[in-house]
Formats: structure tokens, C-alpha cells, sequence
């Protein structure tokens, strides 16, 4: 007896194959798209923070955690797409620039569960937060602000001491270890800017008191 194949039912099966994949590749794009406006949203926002437009930061931020909603809707089909570069990319910025403004409005550290992103992109992103500190340092200074530099600087060291105190961890996350070397070496610069700044301070109060002292004495000897 000839063997018989459905051909057709074949063709059926492919063509509706070819159209799920062409709508997850819909979905892929949709995603990448929405994961870079997220990205630009957090650079954006950490550009308010350091202008102090705090208000318009948080708005940002706002804009940006809506996009991760829709991520972990699509997410529940498609839990592929959540663990791609961009996606990761943006939960990163998204933790450096949420953080930052945290820092500098409240002295506070968000979780991870508080802000919805995974672990790893918290912790990678939270090593990011140092560089934005050591700008926050360096306006302080030029701003005549040592004592506010000095709580940057603080603020940049314990998160630093806090990361490579994780232990295992520490060589758990993927990229943590190159970035804790740069960060190192961007606290040691700050730490010298702000020194330097602090004996300049310590200086000029030294001279204006011994100006007073011989402006006295000018005086006491005239009269």
C-alpha cells in the first residue's frame, strides 16, 4: 500500500510557525526599542540630578519604570526576551540614575525589589553611582562646598567597601570585578581633589587669622 503524506498539513504547520516567529521578532524589536528610550530616559534623569531639577528627574524615572511594565508583561510569553543585552543594559541605568537621585535627595539606598530590576543589573548598576558622586564631588568643590564633597566622597567609599565585601558574590556577578578596579582608582581621585581642596580651605583660614593677629597688633602698637 503507497504512502500516503498531507502535504498541505505540512505547509500549515510551517506557515503558522513562520508567522509566530515573525511576531516574536515583532515583539524583540518592540522590546530593544522601548529598552533604549528607557536608557535615554535614566541618562537623562541623572543629567536632572546633577542640575538639581529633581522634580523633572523623578518624572523621567517615572516614564522609564512604566517601559519595564510593559517588559514584564511581555515577559510572561516571552521570558527569553527579558535576559537580553539591552534589557539589561537598561535596568542597569535605570538603577544608577534611581539611586543617585535617592542619595542625593534622601542619603537612602532603594532595593532591588523597591525598583523591579534583577540583582545583577542592581549591583552593576549601583558601582555606576560612584562616578556620578565624584561629579557631585568636583561641583561641590567649585562651588566652595568642601563639606559637601567630603559627603560625596563618603558616600562613593561605602558603597565601594560594601561591594567588594560581597564575598562570593563579588566574583559572581559578571563585570563587577573590572568595574570595582576603575571605580577604585575614580575614589583615589576624588579623594586627592578633595584633599587638595581641604588644605587650600585650611590654608587660607590659617592666613586670615594670622592677617587678623598682626592687623591687632598694628594696632594696639599705634595707639
Amino acid at each position: 500500500m503507497p504512502l500516503v503524506v498531507n502535504y498541505m498539513s505540512l505547509k500549515s504547520l510551517l506557515d503558522k510557525i513562520k508567522n509566530e516567529l515573525r511576531k516574536r521578532e515583532e515583539i524583540r524589536e518592540a522590546v530593544k526599542n522601548d529598552m533604549r528610550k528607557a536608557t535615554r530616559l535614566s541618562k537623562q534623569s541623572i543629567l536632572f540630578t546633577h542640575q538639581k531639577r529633581f522634580d523633572d528627574a523623578r518624572k523621567l524615572l517615572k516614564e522609564a519604570n512604566e517601559l519595564f511594565a510593559k517588559l514584564h508583561k511581555v515577559s510572561k510569553s516571552h521570558p527569553d526576551l527579558f535576559y537580553s543585552g539591552s534589557v539589561n543594559a537598561a535596568f542597569e541605568e535605570y538603577t544608577e540614575a534611581h539611586t543617585h537621585l535617592r542619595l542625593i535627595e534622601k542619603k537612602q539606598f532603594a532595593s532591588p525589589e523597591e525598583l523591579g530590576v534583577p540583582s545583577i543589573s542592581y549591583v552593576l548598576g549601583l558601582v555606576d553611582v560612584i562616578g556620578e558622586l565624584r561629579r557631585d564631588a568636583l561641583d561641590s568643590l567649585r562651588e566652595g562646598d568642601l563639606k559637601t564633597a567630603e559627603n560625596h566622597l563618603q558616600m562613593m567609599e561605602h558603597i565601594y567597601v560594601e561591594l567588594t565585601a560581597m564575598d562570593d558574590a563579588y566574583f559572581l556577578v559578571p563585570g563587577l570585578r573590572r568595574k570595582c578596579d576603575i571605580v577604585r582608582r575614580v575614589i583615589e581621585a576624588t579623594r586627592g581633589d578633595v584633599t587638595i581642596d581641604a588644605r587650600r580651605s585650611s590654608l587660607e583660614s590659617a592666613i586670615k587669622r594670622l592677617t587678623k593677629v598682626v592687623q591687632r597688633k598694628g594696632k594696639s602698637e599705634k595707639g
